[in-house]
């Protein structure tokens, strides 16, 4: 059996992680405050004192942090990263939401260690870490995308490699912009309906019948109508991967994404940036 690593017990990354050691998986974990390791340790998983130590102790390296800052502090640097540890052969997997070009870099800098890159992003949110319904889009080398699919299984549903490195960031960039797009355009829409002489959930009872319905809007609607906006996907974190998903595409060729952009920094500044992404809907009460 091989040993795996996960770094990083964030909301999402806690989750993958109780999912690999509940599948019966040889398990070190590391985070950057130990305490979030210690119900791993008790329920039968080791702790890394760094990610350099976790690369020298596993097979599979995974990864899931906040932005291309963490990444490339976790995974390079000199003394303490993960890289540093790990020898030809074992294979890192990146899941975090990062930018193509850092994707690629980090590519690059694994390869001249003789160690694969499959990069891993996900579309989903805690109920779907929860209960191994993510989407992964990998990008990597073939062989190694078909030898990381298998330590991913109990992770998620869907395993479709699309492409090389930076490619699998470039998908994910997309479908959070679609995402964060129709965050918006509900939010705007509830409040419409909120100020009108219709019921709301009524309308939306009503709307859901007809073509333009997708499945994500029964849970956006659901979370504006009701006011449940625990943190499963925060403003800060979507803010993030609209700022990304801009360079890469370019403010000037895409003006929905970057005025969505605005909606999400001005919720930012009204206080709502650990509120979860559907609490934009407060803007437009």
């Amino acid at each position: 059996m091989p040993t795996i690593a996960f770094l990083g017990l964030g909301a999402m990354g806690s989750r993958l992680a109780k999912n690999l050691l509940d599948a019966g998986t040889d398990l070190v974990v590391w985070n950057r405050s130990k305490e979030k390791t210690e119900p791993f340790v008790a329920a039968g998983a080791r702790v890394a004192a760094t990610p350099r130590e976790a690369g020298e102790t596993s097979d599979f390296v995974l990864a899931m942090v906040a932005d291309d800052e963490a990444s490339e502090e976790v995974w390079l640097d000199t003394e303490r990263g993960a890289l540093a540890g790990m020898k030809p052969g074992k294979t890192a997997v990146e899941i975090s939401t990062l930018q193509p070009g850092w994707v690629r870099t980090l590519g690059e800098a694994t390869a001249e260690k003789g160690v694969d890159l499959v990069e891993a992003p996900v579309s989903g949110t805690l109920p779907q870490a929860e209960s191994a319904g993510l989407v992964f889009f990998l990008g990597g080398k073939e062989a190694a995308v078909d030898r990381a699919r298998p330590i991913l299984k109990p992770l998620g549903k869907s395993f479709d490699r699309v492409g090389d490195w930076g490619d699998g960031a470039t998908v994910k960039l997309a479908t959070n912009a679609i995402l964060g797009i129709n965050v918006a355009a509900w939010a705007e829409v509830i409040g419409m309906l909120g100020r009108s002489s219709v019921d709301t959930q009524t309308a939306v009872d009503a709307i859901a019948k007809t073509a333009v319905w997708a499945p994500n809007f029964g849970y956006l609607t659901g979370s504006m109508i009701q006011s449940d906006f625990d943190p499963k996907f925060p403003i800060t974190l979507i803010d993030k991967d609209f700022r990304y998903a801009l360079a890469l595409a370019g403010a000037d060729r895409a003006p929905v994404v970057d005025k969505v952009r605005e909606s999400f920094e001005g919720a930012i500044a009204e206080g709502l940036g650990a509120e979860n992404m559907t609490a934009l809907a407060k803007l437009y009460r």
